[in-house]
């Protein structure tokens, strides 16, 4: 049976209020919350590495939230010929390279050098609704969907941060963006 606490704050999200306050949740109820929100926000599609799996490609639970493999070098990515595709993904869902360049999955994981290890709660909230690197530095780039995670409360923000806390830290560090290819401009006489 859900609690009052628990009550309130799904009816304050089913209702979209986004700038409710929520009672102060205990620290086991937060990394709950935290857990099944990333859980449910699809954190897992992109930000733990794809491997194949019997049914095709299925997250590798043993690298969760580790971001793009630090081992897996990507070639140039594909030149996509006029027309309505955009975008291209490496196999294991890690790498992305469409218009903006090509970007690579965070590491989430509380590893102090590689990942979340030394940021704060505040950092976290900062690059959320900043839509840039701990709030003030180069942009997070697509896939990653900032016009709708900006949208989470704090409390959830704050819950998914306290989550991603106690997940096994894992040493992993994730090349930076790359940008565009320079466009080739003919001139003629």
């Amino acid at each position: 049976m859900k609690t009052a606490k628990q009550l309130l704050l799904s009816a304050a999200i089913a209702a979209g209020v986004a700038n409710f306050t929520t009672p102060a949740l205990s620290d086991a109820d937060q990394v709950a919350r935290g857990k099944y929100l990333v859980t449910t926000s699809g954190c897992h599609d992109c930000h733990t590495p794809f491997k194949p799996g019997l049914n095709g490609a299925e997250p590798d639970m043993s690298r969760m939230l580790s971001g793009h493999p630090q081992d897996l070098v990507m070639p140039p990515a594909p030149v996509l010929p006029d027309g309505p595709w955009l975008v291209t993904s490496s196999a294991t869902n890690t790498a992305w390279s469409g218009p903006w360049g090509v970007s690579f999955t965070a590491n989430l994981t509380p590893d102090p050098e590689t990942g979340l290890g030394r940021w704060t709660v505040r950092n976290f909230k900062d690059t959320i609704r900043s839509g840039r690197h701990l709030g003030r530095g180069r942009p997070i780039l697509p896939p990653m969907p900032i016009p709708v995670y900006s949208n989470f409360i704090d409390a959830d923000l704050e819950a998914i941060f306290s989550y991603l806390q106690t997940i096994p830290p894992i040493s992993n560090r994730v090349p930076e963006p790359l940008p565009p290819p320079v466009q080739a401009v003919s001139v003629t006489p």
